[in-house]
């Protein structure tokens, strides 16, 4: 294949060449690598192909489904899995069969819609597909251009907007504008945002490498919690084709970050719930995200007199049943025991008393009677 033929060729090429400037602490040498990390070209590409003064082998050309790309005078050429730096290697080498010594430069212009797996504790674990959204960007146009010009190595294919927030549908080509990538804060979002769980600041970002890197994966941590209570965006980094988010899961509660969240949208601003048994008005309740039992209980109306101990329910992700029963505390701390924070589908019941179960169980018996005994009294009065 030509990528084998490509790999072989170019042993030095690597994934990632060191950052000018400032030196940086160890964390953010290993972030930095997953950010800046090459883009792997794939089905549903296209690129911007010109040789220098030659404009009818020049173009813009598409990945198909099979890998390849169709070129003049190449015709297929399979490049899937190359870097934008590898192809443009390989093409050079292609073209010298046609071409004395060819200036070839290569630019993305269109991306793929990326494939990504978003687990740990997320709303709505599972694949999603995310696509980006082009923008206006003459200063983005050049960048891409110096990053893609020949003798450079290209570290990621678009980094100025590879910590934009997004989740619009649809991408298109064209040399006047530039790509708002998919983030982490995508994924987290289009899996249905948090639960009062989720550790934010246990974030996993785990990449496959290029061939030519040595293959394998990489794994970040991130500390996405920065992000929406200091506005940190080197957390908030690119996501790539292939790519896992995984979520730390907390063993208590974390309330304050659950707020913060609802305050963005990162996770969906209510939940329901359903109340039901002894309260003024049972049904769904919506609540803000963050509310506790005791809010529930407020917004069906409060409770009824003589009623019994409060039953809460709510189903796990792991199959289990969160079953609790106790006495009505309505000055109970918010995340304890009597008072939990909720979650979407829960279900609270406030349950009978003794006394008011007594009441209604004679009702039952008593009704059936007083219905028949004025049957009864109206069939005596209409026959006299």
């Amino acid at each position: 294949m030509a990528a084998a033929l490509l790999l072989a060729a170019v042993p030095a090429v690597q994934a990632a060449q060191p950052l000018p400037a400032r030196a940086p602490s160890a964390n953010a040498l290993q972030r930095s690598r997953v950010v800046y990390d090459a883009y792997i070209l794939g089905p549903g590409d296209s690129l911007q192909v010109e040789l220098l003064d030659i404009p009818e082998l020049s173009g813009t050309f598409s990945i198909g489904p099979d890998g390849t790309m169709y070129l003049p005078r190449l015709r297929a050429l399979y490049v899937e899995g190359l870097t934008v730096e590898e192809l443009r290697y390989f093409l050079t080498q292609q073209f010298k069969a046609y071409v004395k010594n060819p200036q070839l430069y290569v630019r993305p212009v269109g991306y793929r819609p990326i494939r990504i797996y978003v687990g740990g504790e997320v709303r709505r674990p599972g694949y999603y597909t995310l696509s980006g959204v082009q923008v206006p960007d003459t200063q983005q146009q050049a960048d891409q251009d110096q990053e893609s010009s020949p003798g450079t190595n290209d570290l990621g294919a678009g980094r100025s907007a590879s910590r934009r927030f997004t989740n619009q549908q649809g991408i298109s080509g064209g040399s006047s504008s530039s790509t708002l990538f998919p983030t982490v804060f995508d994924a987290i979002r289009t899996a249905q945002g948090i639960t009062p769980y989720s550790d934010l600041a246990q974030v996993q970002v785990t990449r496959k490498q290029p061939l030519s890197a040595g293959g394998g994966r990489i794994r970040t941590n991130l500390n996405f919690l920065t992000l929406i209570t200091e506005g940190n965006e080197s957390q908030n980094i690119r996501l790539f084709d292939g790519d896992v988010v995984s979520v730390g899961k907390s063993p208590v509660v974390l309330r304050e970050q659950l707020l913060k969240a609802g305050q963005t949208n990162l996770s969906p601003q209510f939940i329901q719930v359903f109340v039901s048994g002894r309260v003024v008005t049972p049904g769904g309740v919506t609540l803000p995200q963050g509310s506790s039992l005791n809010q529930a209980l407020s917004l069906a109306g409060g409770t009824k007199l003589l009623k019994g101990k409060v039953e809460f329910v709510r189903f796990t992700r792991e199959g289990e049943v969160d079953r609790r029963l106790f006495s009505y505390s309505p000055n109970a701390a918010n995340a304890t025991y009597t008072n939990p924070i909720l979650m979407s589908g829960d279900i609270v019941r406030v349950q009978d008393s003794a006394l008011s179960a007594g009441i209604g169980v004679l009702g039952e018996v008593t009704a059936p009677l007083l219905g028949i005994y004025s049957i009864y009294a109206l069939s005596n009065g209409a026959f006299r």
